[in-house]
């Protein structure tokens, strides 16, 4: 544990005190020896200020009692409170973009930011029951640990030993990988890597890592441009070259909203003289450009490539027969 990470662990522990703790506690706690307990006090009290006492009758250390009516802080950034206010937001943001992911530590900050709110008079506490985020399709995290180890090994340049069952296949695997790139992508998280087991990149929902490890052996790191023009040059969460180019022409009405619309980097867009709108994408395995495509219905039309035209013939006749049938 570094000395900063220390510090702010045994400050936690003073502040929520209201008796003395032992140092053989403070060992236990803070995972170190009697000597770095004790250094780690002295660096508080000299370069930090901190008004720490140790009583001698009890045996323990503690904050000044005289002080309890304005407890000591750390020393740390300050922010306006507009700030703070955005601040309370943007955590507002995370805990709902992967529920239960990181669900301690997002409860600690929020606690932490609101506290810093209030020691401003005007301030006011953002309304967060009216910020509403509205997600589709998202799959919750049974166990947010093996994100944290995925986060963990690609953040320090580590292999991950992960166990997975794909979707595809319904089969689980043993797999050792290289993470490249965590992606929030449609509600859910992704993970780019290297996957030595088919020595070619791949991407893993996050979601189906039955058992991850953080392994001690490092990385294989691939350039960025690399990763870039695999995983981002086709249209979707599908990783590869683009092979094809999808030309979609959108009723007058709906172009509206499609022309302020951004589906892809090297989307290429123009406005017919009738009003429609016309947007050519990259793509290579075009299973999610067809969902995408049938949920605008009558209101856009495919004119290319004429196999992605069969594509989208098929599930409409597909649909009319089982309607009908029905």
């Amino acid at each position: 544990m570094h000395l900063f990470d220390r510090i702010f662990k045994l400050h936690n522990i003073l502040v929520q005190r209201k008796t003395p703790i032992s140092t053989t506690d403070l060992k236990d706690k803070l995972q170190c020896s009697r000597a770095t307990v004790a250094r780690s006090v002295d660096a508080m009290r000299d370069y930090l200020g901190a008004p720490i006492d140790y009583d001698r009758n009890r045996n323990g250390y503690c904050y000044d009692p005289e002080n309890s009516e304005h407890p000591y802080e750390l020393p740390g950034l300050w922010f306006s409170a507009e700030e703070l206010r955005g601040l309370l937001i943007c955590q507002h943001l995370l805990d709902n973009i992967g529920p239960g992911i990181l669900h301690e530590q997002i409860k600690h900050l929020q606690s932490r930011i609101e506290q810093l709110l209030s020691q401003h008079p005007d301030a006011a506490k953002p309304k967060l029951d009216n910020i509403k985020i509205l997600t589709v399709g998202s799959r919750q995290l049974k166990d947010d640990s093996h994100y944290l180890r995925a986060a963990t090994a690609l953040f320090s340049g580590k292999r991950l030993q992960i166990a997975y069952h794909a979707r595809s296949s319904d089969q689980q695997t043993r797999r050792e990988i290289s993470p490249q790139n965590l992606i929030f992508y449609r509600d859910n998280w992704y993970l780019d890597a290297w996957c030595h087991f088919r020595n070619e990149l791949r991407i893993f929902a996050v979601d189906k890592i039955a058992a991850s490890k953080v392994l001690d052996a490092e990385a294989l790191i691939l350039p960025k441009e690399q990763l870039h023009h695999y995983f981002a040059s086709s249209y979707g969460i599908f990783p590869g070259t683009a092979k094809h180019t999808a030309v979609l022409v959108f009723s007058a009405e709906r172009a509206r909203w499609i022309a302020d619309e951004y589906w892809h980097s090297e989307q290429q867009t123009r406005r017919l003289d009738d009003g429609r709108f016309e947007l050519k994408i990259p793509f290579n395995n075009h299973s999610e450009l067809l969902m995408d495509i049938l949920k605008y219905g009558a209101d856009v039309e495919v004119q290319a490539p004429d196999f992605l035209v069969e594509a989208i013939v098929e599930q409409v006749e597909a649909m009319r027969k089982m309607y009908r049938d029905g």
